[in-house]
């Protein structure tokens, strides 16, 4: 896995079968419909303030949640740094497979791609799954991150960032406008790829994740 992320990052040369395009991929949740924390703004207050217009908006109770959660399976394009991703209410096998091949289509057949993923259930299925060994005979590579070693999948940074700038301070109403948000950041994000604020983000989640296994 260390060698594909040096072919990504071009310090080194892919040999005769290696492949030339990396893609981290993992999911993001679970998604639930509750207030998260994080800034907001609000009125500023003057003296003891006015109840009528509170300083803060205070957090909802949510002892029931009746509209379930979904999950986002996303991928990391190294070679584009660009983002994917797609809201589902379940992340089975499936679905995980459903978005391989949607980033399969992203480049052409003849361009060989890796996969980087954990040890997550759905991805250790696929070595069994007969589905996966017509798919991934496709001219694509699954590679594996070790045991408790999640944190070496590059994409989780990217989650970090994408909690920072679309869900922090939020309260949707439902899964649809949370769904939304989030597929408005991806498309800021790749929009946006040297933004000084999501480069600092991204370089902290990098380097928190390193020292809590250093």
């Amino acid at each position: 896995m260390l060698e594909l992320y040096a072919i990504a990052d071009g310090r080194r040369r892919p040999g005769v079968d290696d492949p030339s395009v990396v893609i981290c991929c993992d999911e993001f949740g679970p998604l639930n419909l509750q207030p998260h924390p994080g800034k907001q703004w609000a009125p500023q207050a003057v003296g003891r303030g006015d109840q009528c217009r509170p300083r803060r908006r205070r957090r909802r109770a949510t002892y029931t949640r009746p509209h379930g959660v979904r999950h986002l399976i996303a991928g990391y394009d190294l070679s584009t740094d660009r983002l994917y991703g797609h809201v589902k209410a379940r992340k089975g096998r499936t679905e995980f497979l459903a978005f391989c091949r949607y980033l399969r289509s992203l480049h052409p057949a003849e361009v060989r791609i890796a996969i980087v993923l954990d040890n997550f259930s759905p991805h250790l299925s696929t070595r069994t799954d007969p589905r996966v060994g017509k798919w991934a005979a496709n001219n694509v590579e699954l590679a594996y991150v070790p045991f408790y070693g999640s944190w070496l999948n590059r994409i989780e940074a990217q989650f970090t960032a994408l909690r920072y700038f679309a869900l922090d301070g939020t309260d949707h109403e439902s899964h649809r406008e949370q769904a939304s948000m989030i597929r408005r950041y991806i498309a800021w994000r790749n929009r946006h790829v040297t933004d000084p604020s999501l480069r600092k983000v991204i370089r902290r989640a990098d380097t928190i994740k390193r020292a809590k296994v250093a």
